[in-house]
């Protein structure tokens, strides 16, 4: 089946607003550890918690030595975007990876942490070709290709990024699931002396996400295992994450070990911790706040000043949020369904 996927639309510029918003998820994450007497510095709000190793780090690749090679990549032009490229520096230094803590400094502080050689990833379940792939097995048949993608965080910041994979859609067809497969399971490593923040009860570890099949089945859902032209690194989820483009970002797991294909709908790690602020669908929608914040505007990076990865992305100017996170060619999944239910 031929799919056109429309022109991508342009994000206009708006004015910057406070840095309260930003901070709310922190507070709900302090107060969440709190309960186990953990001192999170990002509840408190204070310009300590934004400065403290705010230096950027070397930025940390998934093992590269002889694991497997990103090889040719090709460049897929239909998902060039108008909007300006999020610069790496700042892609691989301010963003959220909860099993490596909740500040924004804690991912690339800990990514040598983590160690993705020998790497394997299960997929069962509702399949008729059930397989546990080593990493370089799982990749081989695939041609990667790059794609722009916009990346929307629900905290209300977002950025540009040119991501290496291959599409979901392609693993679907390899495994073949069965006539009762409805939903994808996606499931994190848990090895809390590799991914420190497993040893916090922020979540309910494994951090876990699901998909409808349809969704998983769309030509933007992507497996992805680089950035930026090379190796995915740790702190961006090494060696394996998903990349779901019209959903909040958190629904793109990374650090992927297994693939489950059910009849039944998994229950995501955040949707479990606060359902009524992180729902399974989560989809881009501007026109339905997070109970503690709006999503009508986003703060797009592009850069971070050199020391200022938290203040600086505080300074970026605010555009409008689109509907889909801008990709219009997704709403044919949820014809008839309540929108305003689903995001």
């Amino acid at each position: 089946m031929l799919i056109k996927l429309p022109k991508p639309l342009h994000a206009r510029e708006s004015e910057v607003t406070d840095r309260d918003t930003w901070l709310s998820r922190r507070r709900f994450l302090g107060k969440a550890a709190r309960g186990a007497g953990l001192a999170l510095a990002a509840s408190s709000g204070g310009a300590g918690a934004f400065l403290a190793g705010c230096e950027p780090a070397a930025v940390t690749a998934g093992d590269s030595d002889g694991q497997f090679s990103l090889g040719d990549i090709k460049a897929n032009k239909r998902y060039l975007l108008p909007d300006t490229t999020t610069e790496k520096a700042a892609a691989t230094t301010y963003n959220n990876f909860y099993e490596m803590g909740v500040l924004k400094s804690d991912p690339r502080e800990n990514a040598h942490l983590l160690k993705t050689k020998p790497w394997s990833v299960r997929v069962h379940g509702l399949v008729n070709k059930p397989a546990d792939y080593q990493l370089e097995d799982f990749i081989a048949p695939q041609q990667l290709e790059e794609r722009i993608y916009r990346l929307r965080c629900v905290e209300a910041w977002s950025m540009v990024i040119p991501w290496v994979g291959f599409p979901m859609a392609d693993l679907i067809g390899r495994v073949q699931p069965t006539s009762k497969a409805r939903f994808v399971k996606f499931t994190t490593l848990l090895d809390p002396s590799m991914l420190p923040g497993q040893r916090t009860p922020v979540l309910d570890w494994p951090y876990t996400e699901a998909l409808e099949l349809k969704e998983a089945l769309h030509p933007l859902t992507l497996l992805t295992v680089g950035m930026y032209g090379e190796i995915l690194p740790n702190q961006n989820g090494a060696p394996l994450r998903l990349v779901v483009p019209w959903k909040y970002g958190y629904k793109s797991i990374k650090s992927i070990v297994d693939i489950e294909f059910t009849e039944r709908r998994p229950l995501p790690s955040w949707t479990q911790a606060a359902p009524n602020e992180y729902p399974f669908y989560s989809n881009v929608n501007p026109s339905v706040n997070h109970p503690r914040w709006s999503q009508a505007r986003e703060r797009r990076i592009t850069n971070i000043p050199r020391g200022l990865d938290a203040i600086g992305a505080l300074l970026e100017p605010k555009i409008e949020t689109l509907m889909f996170n801008g990709y219009p060619e997704v709403a044919e999944l949820y014809r008839g369904m309540d929108m305003t239910r689903l995001s």
